[in-house]
């Protein structure tokens, strides 16, 4: 998706939106695409955008007697900012469904950096190892729930929410971020289900807007 077209989404909100382009060819390519419907109006809407993200390689250098760090005698690596460059394409999707009432935003994270509960891992040697889900140098799951205003992870926040600040409505588009607790992996089949569930949840808000446009006529 090109930064051009996320502007024009941008002006039809307001025509004081959109404004800045520095690199004419500036686009985002989240890494698992983006899926769009075509609506009873001839506009493409968009369903689905998600994104796979692993950060973490403790529990495999761990099972493999594998030490980490300057001198190669940590059982742990500090966790790295990579993840947060995520961020740039959720703040680009939302601001190209700035008009939507839903957003299908979903990030799935594995590894390390992202424990929900306590892990033990064995080492070749016999040793076990804890990795402390809530340790500050392992965590990154607190610097990512910016993206969904501390909201439940693991848990489908397709569909808008509105909250009221000083008397004015706002609207928060909040991406839905699943994470393997223990530290898996993601497969196919638990992948596909979410997106699906998500996708649906799309379906349902268009199929709303659709039909309030309806009656207005």
């Amino acid at each position: 998706m090109s930064k051009k077209e996320i502007n024009e989404a941008l002006k039809k909100v307001d025509t004081y939106l959109g404004q800045t382009l520095f690199v004419e060819s500036a686009s985002i390519r989240p890494d698992g695409g983006l899926i769009e419907v075509q609506d009873d109006n001839g506009n493409w809407r968009v369903v689905l955008v998600s994104e796979a993200k692993h950060q973490g390689k403790d529990i495999e250098n761990i099972r493999a007697g594998k030490l980490v760090g300057k001198k190669n005698n940590q059982d742990l690596m500090e966790a790295g900012n990579a993840i947060e460059r995520a961020y740039k394409n959720v703040n680009e999707i939302a601001n190209f469904m700035l008009s939507e009432r839903h957003f299908p935003y979903i990030l799935f994270l594995e590894g390390s950096n992202f424990l929900t509960q306590n892990v033990t891992v064995t080492r070749p040697d016999g040793r076990e190892v804890i990795l402390t889900y809530n340790d500050g140098t392992l965590n990154r799951l607190d610097r990512l729930t910016a993206a969904n205003y501390g909201m439940p992870i693991n848990t489908n926040l397709c569909e808008n929410r509105f909250v009221t600040c000083n008397g004015a409505a706002i609207m928060l588009q909040a991406a839905s971020i699943y994470t393997k607790g223990t530290g898996g992996h993601w497969n196919d089949e638990d992948m596909i289900m979410v997106m699906l569930e998500v996708a649906r949840t799309s379906l349902k808000m268009l199929g709303s807007d659709l039909f309030k446009q309806l009656s207005k006529r």
